[in-house]
């Protein structure tokens, strides 16, 4: 009988760590997305373009074949991240000495990628780009593909920014910890990513059937959402450029701080924080990420230079 107890409590114990498991690694799933907020904005906003053009009835399983690439990408860097961080575990290196580096070189990526984004806006005023519209069966097939791989070419890029920037907030935690919230944190991500584009892609469809309807009383807010789509993508397109300046920059900042200079991460809290005196959390908040976003900026538009600088000194051969 004693055994039989004793076999009970171990199962009991068992049961209370999975739980306890479960639970910090949902928190720390919802923190990590929360972090990574201005990737997912981005990547919701930009999403929609690869179905622009074509016919409606493609454009969920479009989507559908985008989140499948994007869901094979987080798994196979999930599984990367989890072999180095096991590996390393035997050598005492701390596996965020290689990990900071490249998350400081993925937040210049998204400071560029904002700023170019903002640059568009205000010198162009190009809120979205211009895509073609596709009339035959033939050459819409061969566009679709074509965008369905770009599509999970550049997810390749926001998928590591992603799971990395998660891996991050583990990085100290136990192995079962580190796995499950890398795990948690890609389910979120591309379901509720494609999930939400999905949506928005459809919605004027929605509106158009709501204003087509039966009950007059759904006219009018049919009409209205159809009418409203466009200036919500044209919304979530200025949200996504500006989130990426804000986390970009805050991502090299605190890489920064890893690595010894404390300076910029300093002012940052000392503004937020004199700023939260008076206005409170939101006001606090609303600072650090305002200054992030400047200093994100500042970031993208070296990049730019640096970029220029480059092509300049090394031009591309043409072919003769």
């Amino acid at each position: 009988m004693s055994s039989g107890f004793a076999f009970l409590d171990k199962i009991t114990a068992m049961a209370k760590l999975s739980a306890v498991t479960l639970d910090d690694a949902a928190s720390q799933s919802l923190k990590a997305t929360a972090k990574a907020s201005g990737i997912v904005i981005d990547d919701t906003a930009t999403t929609p373009q690869y179905v622009t053009g074509l016919s409606p009835a493609r454009e969920l399983p479009i989507i559908a074949r985008i989140a499948k690439g994007s869901a094979v990408n987080k798994a196979i860097l999930v599984s990367g991240i989890l072999l180095l961080s096991y590996a390393l575990s035997f050598t005492g290196w701390p596996i965020l000495h290689i990990l900071t580096p490249l998350l400081m070189a993925g937040g210049a990526f998204l400071a560029f990628e904002g700023y170019e984004k903002m640059h568009e806006m205000i010198v162009h005023h190009e809120v979205a780009p211009n895509v073609p519209v596709v009339e035959t069966p033939v050459a819409a097939e061969i566009e679709e593909a074509n965008r369905i791989k770009g599509a999970i070419r550049t997810d390749v890029i926001l998928s590591a920014e992603i799971m990395t920037l998660t891996f991050s907030s583990v990085a100290t935690s136990a192995f079962i910890t580190q796995a499950t919230v890398l795990i948690f944190t890609g389910i979120i991500m591309t379901v509720g990513v494609y999930g939400a584009v999905a949506l928005l892609v459809k919605m004027d469809d929605i509106g158009l059937a709501m204003a087509r309807s039966r009950h007059t009383l759904l006219h009018p807010f049919g009409r209205g959402l159809v009418k409203a789509m466009p200036k919500v993508f044209g919304a979530l397109e200025i949200a996504g450029a500006l989130a990426m300046l804000w986390v970009g920059g805050g991502i090299v900042i605190h890489g920064t701080y890893y690595f010894g200079w404390a300076a910029p991460e300093h002012i940052l809290e000392v503004a937020s924080h004199a700023v939260g005196a008076y206005a409170g959390g939101l006001g606090a908040w609303l600072t650090k990420a305002a200054l992030s976003g400047v200093i994100g900026a500042v970031i993208g538009w070296i990049v730019v230079l640096g970029l220029h600088a480059y092509q300049k000194h090394f031009p591309k051969k043409t072919a003769a």
